[in-house]
């Protein structure tokens, strides 16, 4: 199903938003070549990606334990290392991916495709 988010202009370039549709709770990214959404939460331990951080137009870092997802595909890039100690929990809770969908911008508006 196809879900209006919200005004391009809302957006700017190098920001996110947190954001929901279809009952989903998502993150929207605006990058530098384009829309992107990801699941709210990190796999990690669930902390907001709402309140996560750009890192080199590609990436979200966690704010938790700065666990690094790529926008564009979900993809672990660095997966939780802070504080120390932080990685004896890694050995219960491996890497996973975050759930992402494909987001189109037509008329000045932003949709998700869930």
């Amino acid at each position: 199903m196809r879900y209006e988010l919200c005004a391009s202009q809302d957006l700017p370039q190098g920001k996110s938003r947190a954001m929901e549709a279809g009952g989903k709770k998502l993150v929207v990214y605006h990058l530098s070549d384009g829309f992107y959404a990801t699941q709210a939460r990190c796999t990690h331990m669930f902390a907001s990606l709402g309140k996560g951080k750009i890192v080199e137009d590609k990436c979200v870092q966690c704010p938790l334990h700065r666990a690094r997802f790529d926008i564009r595909t979900g993809e672990v890039t660095e997966w939780a290392n802070f504080p120390p100690g932080v990685q004896l929990l890694n050995v219960v809770r491996g890497e996973k991916a975050l759930e992402t969908w494909p987001v189109t911008e037509e008329d000045g508006h932003l949709f998700v495709e869930m």
